[in-house]
């Protein structure tokens, strides 16, 4: 089990560095509804991912023998394409040296945000967003491809979302422990992963996309 654990943690930590729903919930931490929506965003998360992942698995993309099929193989290719297409988008998108990074329009309206729309909100971001939803999928497929029982597969899912949910848990938990007292570093992370994220995001793209492109071709090979 911890053979399959390790295969999915790059695909683990891929996900955990998603700027946006960090920045998003460190902003609901400056909210009246701080506590209730905050908790909400991370339960929405962890259900984003949980989802997916239950998905892959129950479908069974793997053959049976502790190898993944050539539908998985496929699979991989098309999103190591997909990852590759959006690091050469989000290159061309960054923003100008000087000029203020562009956010989701939507984070303006956070304060007005219901504990309903924080968890809503979180399970798109975790298991419909296009880097997020192609990270958890690949991982579901090598978490299937294993030779585990389907119940060990899934405690291996279970490790595999919270590995990936430590960095939007994180600033929940600083709150909660810290209260008024953490908002100098909330607003220190939100500020740099605000001025990065278009170079944190194409980073990972390429990294991913070329992983997931060999990962597809050596299966199909």
């Amino acid at each position: 089990m911890g053979a399959a654990i390790g295969q999915t943690m790059g695909y683990a930590i891929g996900v955990a560095i998603s700027p946006v729903p960090i920045i998003a919930v460190i902003l609901m931490l400056f909210t009246p509804k701080a506590k209730t929506n905050s908790v909400a965003f991370l339960a929405g998360w962890l259900f984003g991912l949980l989802a997916v992942g239950t998905i892959v698995l129950l479908a069974d993309v793997a053959t049976g023998d502790g190898s993944e099929s050539s539908s998985s193989g496929t699979l991989k290719v098309v999103l190591g394409v997909l990852f590759l297409g959006l690091a050469a988008k989000n290159w061309r998108s960054r923003p100008a040296p000087g000029e203020a990074p562009a956010m989701p329009s939507w984070m303006a309206s956070i304060d007005g945000f219901t504990p309903a729309k924080s968890f809503g909100l979180a399970a798109v971001l975790s298991g419909v967003n296009p880097k997020n939803l192609a990270l958890a999928v690949a991982a579901a497929a090598s978490i299937s491809a294993t030779s585990l029982s389907q119940g060990d597969q899934f405690v291996v899912l279970a490790a595999f979302v919270a590995l990936a949910s430590w960095t939007v848990a994180l600033p929940v938990a600083v709150y909660l422990v810290m209260g008024s007292r953490a908002d100098e570093v909330l607003t220190t992370w939100k500020n740099w992963l605000t001025a990065n994220n278009a170079t944190v995001m194409m980073i990972l793209f390429v990294v991913f996309g070329v992983k997931l492109l060999g990962d597809g071709l050596g299966i199909l090979s």
